[in-house]
């Protein structure tokens, strides 16, 4: 059996407020929301990856050892202007690295996410795989 990424388990200090805003702006959609462990926790799919919520604030401030978390969109200028227009306020503005397009995007809970997107006919031979799961 291969292995792969199954989800990033999040803390929520309001568990409510981020499933909006992972429904909203990324189409997250529920996969599982059930008590345990104390707590209630929810799975959210996005795409093919998964966000595990557990509803109970952070522990500590900030983003902790976690620098950020990438969502692979295939129009982010779609993306962030439905973010913009959602309220949400960024530092700059989309860069655009040739092949690679990102942008850093403020979420709840002190999170952030590298949103990009990728020229599929550009992106050189040695990083395909780095950017494609599915060949």
């Amino acid at each position: 059996m291969g292995n792969h990424l199954h989800h990033v388990h999040v803390f929520a200090a309001d568990l409510n407020s981020s499933i909006k805003f992972y429904e909203d702006y990324f189409n997250g959609e529920i996969v599982l929301d059930m008590d345990l462990a104390g707590a209630r926790n929810v799975f959210m799919k996005i795409g093919k990856g998964r966000i595990h919520f557990y509803d109970q604030p952070p522990k500590i401030s900030g983003r902790g050892s976690i620098h950020h978390f990438g969502i692979q969109t295939d129009n982010i200028a779609r993306v962030v202007t439905k973010l913009k227009e959602g309220g949400i306020v960024f530092t700059k503005d989309i860069t655009d690295a040739g092949f690679w397009k990102y942008i850093m995007v403020p979420a709840p809970d002190d999170i952030l996410i590298e949103l990009f997107e990728v020229d599929k006919k550009q992106i050189p031979a040695e990083m395909i795989n780095y950017f494609e799961w599915d060949q």
